[in-house]
C-alpha cells in the first residue's frame, strides 16, 4: 500500500524514520531531523524539509551521508550486498550487464575519483526523467566530473542524492509525475530537429526559419492542435506559432504566455521551449477536463530571440509589441540572405506590413507570464525547484578596442611599453571588482584578442567586449560610467587611445507587483519556500514588458544549472511542480475575474 502524507504526518518519530527507511542511504538521522518539522501538506514540501536537514547540518555529515553510498558497478554490486534500492537502480541502468570493456572503465574511474575526491561518486542513475541512464551517458557524466572541484563536486553529488531520494519517495507513495514527463517528452522530440551541419555532429541548433526551425515549429502546432486541443493555431508574419484556447468569454482580455523556439548553437533542449510545453500542458488539461477560464490563454512559440542567424535579437516578440525595426528586413545572414528573403522562402509574407498588423493592442490581454529554465546555479544550490523572478537586468554592451605601440618583448624595458593587452586586463579586473560591489549587478570582458600576437611581442592592439547588467537601469548606468571613467583613466595614464562602441541596450524589466504576487501565491501553494531572485539573463517578457503587465518563473536546471550548452538538464519531478505552478496560477485569475 503506498504511503501518504496523513499517515506520516501522524506517525511517532520512530515510525516516521521507519516509514522513510531507505529514502537516503543508511542515513536515518535526516527524517528524524525533519520530523519537528511536520505536518507536511505536499510531498514537495517533505522533499525540501529533508534536503534542506541536509544542507545546515555541516560538511561532516554531508561527508558522512556520501560515503554511505557505494560505487557505481563497484565491490557492492559484485558481491550483491547493496540495499535493495541501490541494486533495482544500478539495475535499472544496466550496470549489472556491463561489457568487460565497460566495467574496467569503472573501476578504473572509481579509483581515481575516490583517490582525487575521498568519497565515492554519486550520481541519480534513474537520470532526469526517471527511467535510467544508459551505461555510456553515466560513465560520461563520471568522466567530465573528474575535474570539478572538491568544493563543488560535494555540492553536486548531495543534489544527486537528493534526486535518488526524491525518486524513492515517489515510488513509495506511488506519485507519478505525468505532467513533467509529457513536457520532458515533448522536448526530447522537438530537439531531433537541428540545423545542417550540426545534427551531423549531434549537436542541437536551430536558428531562425531554418529547415529545423520550420519542422519544429510544424511539430509544435501539431500538438497544439492535436494533442491538447487549442482551438486556433497559426503561423504568424514572423514565424511565431501561435495557439489560442477560448474563455467562457471571448470579450474577456486574455492571458499571453509563450517562450522562443530557436536555440543557440550547441544548445540545451530547455532554453526557451520550456516556457511554451508548460502552458500547452496546461491547456491540455483543461481541454480534457471541458473546462473553460473566464478568459482565453494565448500561448506564443517566441520564432527569434537569439540573434544568432540575423543581428536581431527579440524580432519575434518585438513585432507583437510594436517594436519590430524595419531596418531588420534587410539583415543579411553569413551566406548573404536578406531577412526578407528568408522569410519569403519559408512561405512567410516578408513585408513590413504584414509584420506590423501582428501588433497586440494591450487593452485586449490581461498581463504576459514566461516560463524558463533559471539559466544559473542559485536554484540548484539552494535544492529549490521553483523560484520567482523579480526583475530582468538592464543592460549594456560595448566592442572595443585599446591601441598601443606594438615592439620587441625583449628590447622594450617595462616602464617605456605601451602595452594594449595589460590594460584591457586592469580593466578586466576593475569590472570585476565594481560589479561585485554593486548589489545585482554582474560585469563580463567575455572577449579577448590581440590580433596578430606573438609570444615575443608587446601587444600594440587588444580587442575586448564589454557586458554590463543590473536590475535597475540606475545601477547599469552608474557601474556603465564607472567603468567607462576606468578605462579613460587607465589608457590616459599608459599612454593608450581607445574606442568603444555601444553594440546594446536594454532597460530593466522589474516584474509588475501584481503578478509576481500571482507567481508567489502560485508557488506557496506547493508547500514550497517563495525565493525571488533577478533574472541575468534576457527573455521576451523585456520586450512584452514595454505594453503590458509582466512576470516570470525560473524552474531549476540540473548540472549546476548550466544552460546554452548541451548539459542544460531539467528532471520531470521539476517540471511537474511547474505545470502545477503555473495551473494555480490560472485558478488564481479564474478566481479573481469578473463574473
Amino acid at each position: 500500500m503506498a504511503l501518504t502524507l496523513d499517515r506520516l504526518n501522524a506517525a511517532s518519530t520512530d515510525d516516521f524514520v521507519a516509514l522513510l527507511d531507505g529514502t537516503y542511504e543508511h542515513s536515518p538521522w535526516i527524517a528524524e531531523r525533519a520530523a519537528p518539522a511536520r505536518p507536511f501538506r505536499s510531498l514537495a514540501q517533505l522533499k525540501h524539509a529533508l534536503a534542506r536537514v541536509v544542507r545546515e547540518a555541516g560538511v561532516d555529515k554531508q561527508l558522512g551521508l556520501i560515503r554511505a553510498h557505494p560505487e557505481l558497478a563497484g565491490k557492492a554490486m559484485v558481491a550483491q550486498t547493496l540495499t535493495a534500492e541501490s541494486t533495482d537502480e544500478q539495475s535499472r541502468a544496466g550496470l549489472t550487464a556491463c561489457t568487460p570493456q565497460e566495467f574496467a572503465r569503472l573501476q578504473q574511474l572509481n579509483a581515481d575519483y575516490n583517490a582525487r575526491f575521498g568519497w565515492p561518486f554519486i550520481l541519480a542513475v534513474r537520470g532526469p526523467r526517471g527511467t535510467g541512464l544508459t551505461r555510456q551517458e553515466i560513465i560520461a557524466a563520471f568522466e567530465r566530473r573528474l575535474d570539478t572541484h572538491p568544493d563543488q563536486e560535494r555540492a553536486e553529488c548531495l543534489r544527486n542524492i537528493h534526486r535518488i531520494a526524491e525518486i524513492r519517495l515517489n515510488d513509495k507513495f506511488g506519485v507519478e509525475p505525468t505532467e513533467g514527463n509529457r513536457v520532458w517528452d515533448w522536448a526530447e522530440s522537438l530537439a531531433r530537429h537541428a540545423d545542417a551541419g550540426f545534427a551531423e555532429q549531434g549537436q542541437l541548433t536551430v536558428t531562425y526559419l531554418t529547415p529545423a526551425h520550420q519542422a519544429v515549429a510544424r511539430q509544435l502546432m501539431q500538438w497544439m492542435r492535436e494533442d491538447c486541443g487549442f482551438d486556433e493555431v497559426s503561423l504568424d508574419a514572423v514565424g511565431n506559432v501561435v495557439g489560442l484556447y477560448h474563455g467562457s468569454d471571448r470579450a474577456a482580455p486574455r492571458l499571453l504566455t509563450g517562450s522562443h523556439y530557436d536555440t543557440v548553437r550547441n544548445a540545451g533542449k530547455y532554453d526557451g521551449r520550456l516556457g511554451i510545453l508548460v502552458p500547452m500542458a496546461c491547456v491540455r488539461a483543461l481541454r480534457r477536463a471541458g473546462r473553460r477560464l473566464p478568459f482565453g490563454i494565448e500561448v506564443v512559440g517566441f520564432a527569434e530571440e537569439e540573434g544568432q542567424r540575423y543581428k536581431a535579437t527579440f524580432l519575434a516578440s518585438s513585432a507583437l509589441a510594436g517594436r519590430f525595426d524595419p531596418a531588420w528586413l534587410d539583415e543579411r545572414d553569413a551566406d548573404g540572405i536578406a531577412m526578407r528573403d528568408a522569410m519569403r522562402a519559408a512561405g512567410l509574407p516578408g513585408t513590413l506590413e504584414a509584420i506590423r498588423a501582428l501588433t497586440r493592442d494591450p487593452a485586449r490581454y490581461r498581463g504576459f507570464v514566461e516560463v524558463h529554465i533559471e539559466q544559473g546555479p542559485v536554484l540548484a544550490e539552494l535544492d529549490l525547484p521553483l523560484g520567482v523572478v523579480s526583475s530582468i537586468n538592464g543592460s549594456r554592451r560595448y566592442l572595443g578596442e585599446v591601441r598601443g605601440l606594438a615592439s620587441h618583448a625583449g628590447t622594450t624595458p617595462m616602464d617605456r611599453r605601451r602595452d594594449a593587452a595589460a590594460a584591457v586586463a586592469e580593466l578586466l579586473l576593475f569590472v570585476e571588482q565594481r560589479a561585485a560591489a554593486w548589489p545585482d549587478a554582474v560585469g563580463t570582458v567575455g572577449v579577448l584578442e590581440v590580433p596578430a600576437g606573438s609570444i615575443n611581442v608587446v601587444p600594440g592592439r587588444c580587442r575586448f567586449s564589454l557586458d554590463l547588467r543590473a536590475t535597475s537601469d540606475a545601477t547599469r548606468d552608474a557601474l556603465d560610467a564607472e567603468v567607462r571613467a576606468q578605462l579613460d583613466a587607465i589608457c590616459a595614464r599608459r599612454g593608450l587611445r581607445f574606442t568603444l562602441e555601444p553594440t546594446m541596450a536594454a532597460p530593466a524589466a522589474p516584474s509588475h507587483p501584481a503578478w509576481q504576487a500571482r507567481w508567489e501565491a502560485a508557488v506557496a501553494d506547493l508547500g514550497l519556500p517563495v525565493l525571488r531572485l533577478p533574472s541575468g539573463a534576457g527573455h521576451d517578457a523585456m520586450t512584452l514588458h514595454h505594453v503590458m503587465p509582466q512576470a516570470m518563473l525560473f524552474q531549476r536546471g540540473l548540472n549546476l544549472g548550466i544552460s546554452h550548452n548541451p548539459l542544460e538538464a531539467i528532471s520531470n519531478d521539476d517540471t511537474e511542480l511547474c505545470v502545477q505552478a503555473f495551473a494555480a496560477l490560472l485558478d488564481g485569475l479564474a478566481k479573481d475575474s469578473p463574473r
